[in-house]
């Protein structure tokens, strides 16, 4: 497999991904959406809700930190990742916990780093953007049964592993 020469050595686009859980009666369920014919990567494919990280993600906010050198903010990647979600479905999430990070060169040649989190469903009705075509509530035993993109199911069995011993 060739992989892309990357056109930068010390920058890279930052995603962040949640993978949304509630329980159920019959255990626990993941949002999973199908991406439009439309997108350039994996069109058609299922995945979870995410997006990029923003410099609006955290300078529209107040800094934590402020001097005359450089602001600093907290809280950035939890902003982005509650952004995107509502953007993306419509819904709110709450304790965002961090599962993993990978790292990828786009077909583009961008290097991009994901940081993938699970987090609580807390309300709200999903409504889609123009990104996705569908949704599903599923089971972790049933994700077998979608076309996702590489990783997501197995990023779902992680998070169930951690669910099934904390709940």
């Amino acid at each position: 497999m060739e992989v892309p020469t990357p056109i930068y050595s010390d920058l890279h686009r930052i995603a962040i991904t949640g993978i949304i859980w509630r329980k159920d009666v019959d255990g626990y369920r993941y949002l999973i959406t199908k991406r439009a014919p439309t997108k350039k990567a994996w069109p058609n494919m299922w995945t979870v809700p995410g997006g990029g990280l923003e410099t609006k993600d955290y300078m529209d906010g107040e800094a934590t930190y402020a001097n005359s050198e450089s602001p600093q903010w907290y809280g950035a990647v939890e902003n982005t990742l509650k952004r995107e979600i509502k953007e993306e479905v419509g819904i709110e999430v709450s304790d965002a916990q961090y599962l993993l990070d990978l790292t990828f060169i786009r077909p583009d040649g961008v290097p991009a780093i994901v940081l993938s989190f699970y987090c609580k469903y807390e309300g709200g009705e999903v409504v889609l953007d123009e990104d996705a075509t569908e949704f599903a509530w599923v089971l972790a035993s049933e994700v077998k049964n979608y076309e996702l993109i590489q990783g997501i199911d197995h990023e779902i069995e992680m998070v169930e592993e951690r669910l099934n011993k904390t709940n």
